[in-house]
């Protein structure tokens, strides 16, 4: 929270910052938040951690934005503390602390960019200096003089402090003679004393002191230095090169970008030079303006608001789960019993919340529900986390999606693994409940499921169906149903019987010749032992039914194999062609409706006594008895 402002209503509302958390970025950015963490814990040497406290350390881990928003302070919920990491934390010390977080990265919603923050402290061995051994009596030093630092002032030389003092005195006397003989100096400067207190600055008494230095101490040499033969020497720093209105847009950019001076160089004072613009800032902050400044900020932050009292949130949670007493329907009310906390598992809570997709029926406990509402995460890694749980827990293939589920098939190849791995469609599975399947049978008149099945949007009113199953429920239990069991194969069964049955078709080569007429393609099929129709299958003819060629410029649209669906995929063979064409119309139908029952073939043309076959209708006349020419 930035700050609290009362709005002219009388409400109060916060300008706050916006930060994000690793389920907020994109999987990229997570990888690169990953590599950035590895590097922080290899240079500061972090003690070892479990992999259950490394799980619940991302959820501590936020990223920093320069987005700013204004929210009612009624939605404010609770309070926490967010700091930089630095390279002397521990990172196990923010698990030990109830709603501590910390941020190392910059991330821009615009751009989705992450960067590291410029805040950093240099702490550690790589950062200290390199002391090298000392010299031996008579060993020469063998370094580049040219780089070593040079010495700009003597403590222990032959001057007494009274001596001192009196030079820099006439070194400022010859620093205010030298504004007055300047013209853009008094202009800037037309008074005296405006002068000598620009001439009493640290720059003057830095030249007078490296005039004695230069000079080896001889304060008549020095003297002569300070006056040369052309005019005493001016000596300016930055508050007196800057002019009055440079000096206004510094104030003015120091107060939307603060002490960022790249961005107040590049938006408001691209002549000067970064080092220029640092010297001006802590001059800037001897004088008075910044005393003015300080005082403004200071009145205005007493005028706003400091504190804000928040009444306690007491709406019921949508999440919680009711009692069996309740009403069914209300509040996540109908859920399975015996199903355990999706955290850590437990079977016994004063409250139960609902929690993920409503199909997959999962729930938290209280203080997992508490856990996930601060942090955003659950406390022990699951599957719907990407994180595989052991094989002995129950459920732990459901909360895997298809893509995910198909993977771990046996039957799966690695290339088809990634393929589907790869998909980024989000599928879902509806699996009933034995009231479920009770209520279809019993309630037929209410739900009707003919009707449901034909108008899948229509909404169905569950809890009237429930409602009226819970009453007829005892009523039929004296005359039970007749379910007949079937006896279904597994899917591995399935799938190999279908490899077998159905081979992969061979691709077809290159450069094969494409025939004009489809007509050509069409009356030369035929069934097995059966001379071949002119007509298709519903009686209709062939050149009724052929489509217009698409324009010579169009291409054929090619499907995408990330956007195919998941299941098994059934390749058509001659025999299964020849078998739709000798269905009608409505035995199609009628199999597609039951795709589960075998298919009765009729033959296609009656015997004649003696055993042959009866003689073929007499064929169609083609669409056009003329040659096609094609013209370029």
């Amino acid at each position: 929270i930035e700050e609290l402002n009362k709005t002219a209503n009388g409400n109060v509302e916060a300008k706050v910052v916006c930060l994000f958390r690793r389920r907020d970025i994109s999987s990229s950015l997570n990888s690169l938040a990953d590599s950035n963490a590895r590097e922080f814990e290899e240079e500061s040497k972090q003690p070892p951690m479990t992999e259950q406290q490394r799980h619940q350390l991302k959820h501590r881990e936020l990223f920093l934005s320069r987005q700013f928003e204004s929210l009612p302070a009624t939605h404010i919920r609770g309070k926490c503390s967010v700091t930089l990491l630095n390279e002397t934390d521990i990172l196990g010390q923010y698990l030990e602390k109830e709603d501590c977080f910390f941020y190392s990265l910059v991330f821009d919603p615009v751009q989705k960019t992450l960067l590291a923050d410029q805040g950093e402290i240099r702490v550690g061995c790589k950062y200290q200096a390199e002391i090298p051994e000392r010299l031996a009596e008579g060993e020469s030093d063998n370094r580049n003089q040219q780089k070593m630092e040079m010495k700009v002032w003597d403590p222990d030389n032959p001057l007494t402090d009274r001596q001192i003092d009196q030079f820099l005195v006439v070194a400022r006397a010859v620093g205010t003679f030298a504004r007055a003989l300047d013209c853009s100096s008094s202009i800037r400067q037309p008074s005296l004393h405006m002068s000598a207190a620009a001439a009493s600055r640290d720059i003057t008494l830095f030249h007078a002191m490296d005039t004695l230095q230069r000079n080896g101490y001889d304060l008549a040499r020095a003297m002569a230095t300070l006056v040369p033969q052309g005019g005493p020497v001016l000596c300016r720093d930055e508050m007196e090169e800057w002019s009055a209105s440079e000096a206004m847009l510094f104030e003015e950019a120091l107060e939307k970008y603060g002490k960022d001076f790249n961005d107040i160089r590049q938006d408001f004072l691209p002549w000067k030079s970064l080092a220029s613009i640092v010297q001006f800032y802590y001059m800037w902050k001897t004088t008075d303006r910044y005393i003015q400044q300080k005082r403004l900020k200071a009145a205005e932050a007493d005028s706003k608001l400091k504190q804000v009292y928040i009444p306690t949130y007491t709406k019921p949670n949508p999440n919680q789960i009711i009692s069996v007493g309740s009403k069914p329907g209300v509040n996540g009310a109908g859920f399975q019993k015996g199903l355990s906390c999706e955290s850590c598992h437990t079977s016994q809570s004063p409250q139960w919340y609902a929690w993920g997709p409503p199909n997959m029926q999962c729930r938290l406990c209280a203080s997992c529900w508490i856990y996930w509402k601060k942090y955003g995460g659950l406390k022990t890694p699951t599957q719907l986390e990407g994180v595989t749980r052991s094989a002995s827990e129950p459920h732990s293939r459901g909360h895997l999606s298809r893509p995910e589920a198909q993977s771990l098939s046996p039957y799966t190849t690695s290339a088809s693994r990634a393929k589907l791995l790869a998909k980024n469609r989000q599928t879902f599975l509806l699996q009933t409940t034995r009231l479920t399947r009770l209520s279809r049978r019993l309630c037929r008149d209410v739900l009707q499921p003919r009707r449901a099945a034909r108008r899948p949007y229509a909404p169905i009113n569950a809890n009237a169906i429930k409602a009226e199953c819970s009453i007829r429920l005892p009523k039929a239990a004296k005359a039970p149903l007749k379910i007949h069991p079937l006896t279904r194969l597994p899917l591995a069964a399935i799938v190999k019987e279908l490899a077998a049955q159905a081979p992969l078709k061979p691709k077809t080569p290159r450069g094969t010749k494409t025939p004009i007429n489809r007509n050509q393609l069409s009356q030369s099929r035929g069934l097995v032992g059966t001379a071949a129709l002119p007509f298709s299958a519903n009686g209709r003819p062939l050149a009724a039914a052929l489509r217009p060629a698409p324009p010579p410029g169009t291409k054929r649209q090619k499907l995408n194999p990330a956007d195919a669906p998941n299941p098994v995929v059934f390749v058509a063979t001659k025999d299964t062609r020849a078998l739709r064409k000798a269905l009608t119309h409505l035995e199609l139908r009628r199999a597609a409706r039951r795709p589960n029952l075998p298919l009765k073939v009729k033959p296609g043309l009656p015997l004649r006594p003696g055993g042959a076959l009866a003689p073929p209708a007499p064929p169609h006349p083609a669409s056009t008895s003329e040659p096609i020419v094609l013209e370029d």
